[in-house]
């Protein structure tokens, strides 16, 4: 048997990237400070210091308190440094952003695409607009970190392809990554749509949260958790796919997957859709529900409170087994108001175990359409931030 080594040298003292990742929390340091953190010598971390400092990725903020001579400058992150750019791509909604490196938005568009259209069509389309907003924004492309990316199907991250999604004709295993950095010179990640608003709600609403769940509920339905700060995936990276699970109210109603009884073919936009216009209240998507539902119309919100429980059987058992903290739902169907998340808790609390949900919050997603795109930002900065990939961006530098 071949023995497995590590073959990082065991003493191999911190680079700048760790220097960086401490400074990342916003709190200003002295070189002092950053030697006693680190066990570096302080001559090292005036090394580190300044390659940061020539990079732009830090920068002086002021001076510490003097103990005896001259006051000690302090140092801290410069988040406007650099900037992500941030694609969400949706079955017929795209959503692009700018931001810094704190994920914060610095210009934005969003316009009606079918992702049907195919991968060349849709992602030229993304890197032409993606120049359009470093433009606006008065930004150049020696400044951006990379490109993060959402695709409404299952994705395999590590390659950033989308493997068998269904509502996706030509997408199957297309080299995502591959053909956007032949036309845009960055880093690339490629995630579920639904990872990415879960990690975009989990930064701007919930940074504390340590077990987060985000269902998005629209053309489909699907489920992105957030486990100690990191996205859980599963072994094939279909971990969430909540929508294909069977509910006893879902009978033998046929799923896209090929099943029957699935949730998404009995609580999705276009399954509620499809029910109401049989039963006379014309609705042909999740759009066209929620402008029904803002208006009152009683069928509409009847349907959405059951699709609230039907959502809710499936997620009382993710409950017990998991055990979030909080449970987001977002989505188009969320923007209809009340009835669909009120139908959520009320099956979960029947349901799930006392202890499981006794500081439980089930809410409506609070980041909103942006979540995908802060998402999608905060996956490439992270990325991009990390140790070892920003010694090698200040080497770069």
């Amino acid at each position: 048997m071949t023995e497995l080594r590590d073959t990082a040298p065991a003493t191999a003292a911190p680079g700048a990237g760790t220097l960086l990742r401490l400074l990342r929390d916003g709190r200003p340091r002295t070189r002092s400070e950053l030697a006693s953190v680190t066990g570096l010598a302080r001559s090292t971390v005036t090394q580190r210091v300044d390659a940061l400092l020539a990079s732009g990725l830090i920068g002086p903020s002021g001076e510490a308190v003097s103990t005896g001579g001259r006051p000690p400058t302090t140092f801290c992150f410069r988040p406007e440094a650099r900037v992500a750019l941030a694609a969400d791509l949706g079955a017929t909604h795209t959503r692009t952003a700018l931001t810094d490196m704190s994920g914060q938005i610095l210009a934005e568009e969003g316009i009606d695409l079918e992702i049907a259209a195919g991968p060349e069509a849709v992602l030229d389309w993304v890197v032409e607009h993606g120049r359009v907003l470093l433009d606006r924004a008065g930004r150049s492309e020696a400044e951006l970190l990379g490109l993060g990316l959402g695709l409404p199907g299952p994705v395999q991250h590590a390659t950033g392809r989308a493997v068998n999604p269904p509502i996706m004709p030509g997408w199957d295993h297309f080299d995502v990554p591959g053909y956007v950095r032949s036309h845009l010179d960055v880093p690339v990640l490629v995630d579920n749509d639904v990872n990415i608003m879960a990690v975009g709600e989990h930064h701007v609403s919930w940074p504390t949260a340590s077990h987060l769940m985000f269902v998005k509920v629209a053309t489909g339905i699907g489920c992105g958790i957030v486990s100690e700060g990191r996205v859980y995936r599963g072994a094939q990276g279909a971990a969430g796919d909540m929508g294909h699970v069977f509910v006893p109210s879902g009978s033998d109603k046929p799923c896209r997957c090929g099943n029957t009884g699935c949730l998404e073919a009995v609580a999705s936009g276009t399954a509620l859709a499809e029910a109401l216009t049989i039963e006379g209240v014309p609705a042909s998507g999740a759009r066209e529900i929620v402008d029904l539902a803002r208006g009152g119309s009683v069928p509409v919100l009847r349907a959405l409170r059951q699709a609230g429980r039907d959502i809710g059987e499936v997620l009382a058992a993710a409950v017990n087994m998991f055990n979030p903290s909080v449970i987001v739902i977002g989505g188009a169907m969320a923007l209809a108001g009340d009835h669909l998340l009120a139908g959520v808790r009320e099956i979960i609390y029947q349901r799930s175990l006392p202890l499981a949900t006794e500081h439980l919050s089930i809410v409506s997603s609070t980041a909103g359409e942006g979540a995908g795109v802060v998402g999608a930002a905060v996956m490439v900065i992270e990325h991009c931030l990390s140790p070892g990939a920003a010694d090698a961006l200040v080497a770069r530098a």
